[in-house]
């Protein structure tokens, strides 16, 4: 595992879109994205959310703009980064990506593909990884972990910093580990 500082270069403007249900965690995964590209990249970064009227289990989306420059519209138009964790999100987000975007898969949950030839999908069992660690309510940081791995936005070390530093104290040790297996499962 690594454990050196590792940043990723933003250049230019990287739009992502984390969508799945309330009660996954989405807006918090957002906030922790948007903080450590902020806090610890070094470079600009905005989120918005939505979801659903139900408190839980309604349809919810968090997107977050990073770029190297002046932000001047906080909405994600088209995401070059796409986290699919729910069938929902898979059926309402699916195919709203920009050309050659990345797309990671919660796989225990969604069945519904993109379908679209230029996406580069990976897939992930983070419900699955979530329940072995025995909280799937941690399913969100293992998907942290996965996107750090593979989407190119923001480094290892900027995203455990700010996994850590926006978890309730005395999960370190359940946070930690979900955000290492979702790393470690994209290496």
């Amino acid at each position: 595992m690594k454990t050196t500082k590792e940043t990723t270069k933003i250049v230019g403007k990287k739009q992502v879109r984390l969508a799945g249900f309330g009660g996954q965690g989405i807006v918090l995964a957002g906030m922790i994205l948007g903080k450590a590209a902020a806090l610890h990249e070094n470079v600009n970064a905005v989120m918005t959310q939505s979801f659903g009227p139900e408190a839980r289990g309604g349809a919810c989306s968090a997107d977050v703009v990073i770029s190297d420059a002046r932000i001047n519209y906080p909405r994600v138009t088209l995401p070059d980064v796409l986290v699919i964790m729910s069938e929902e999100a898979a059926r309402t987000y699916g195919n709203s990506a920009a050309e050659n975007a990345i797309v990671l898969i919660n796989e225990n949950l969604v069945k519904t593909l993109p379908d679209r030839e230029d996406l580069k999908l990976f897939y992930i069992p983070a419900t699955s990884i979530a329940e072995k660690l025995g909280r799937v309510m941690v399913a969100n940081i293992v998907m942290l972990g996965f996107i750090a791995s593979k989407a190119g936005v923001v480094g290892y070390e900027s995203m455990k910093q700010a996994v850590l530093a926006s978890i309730p104290a005395g999960t370190e040790e359940l946070n930690t580990a979900a955000f290492e297996a979702g790393y470690a499962h994209g290496r």
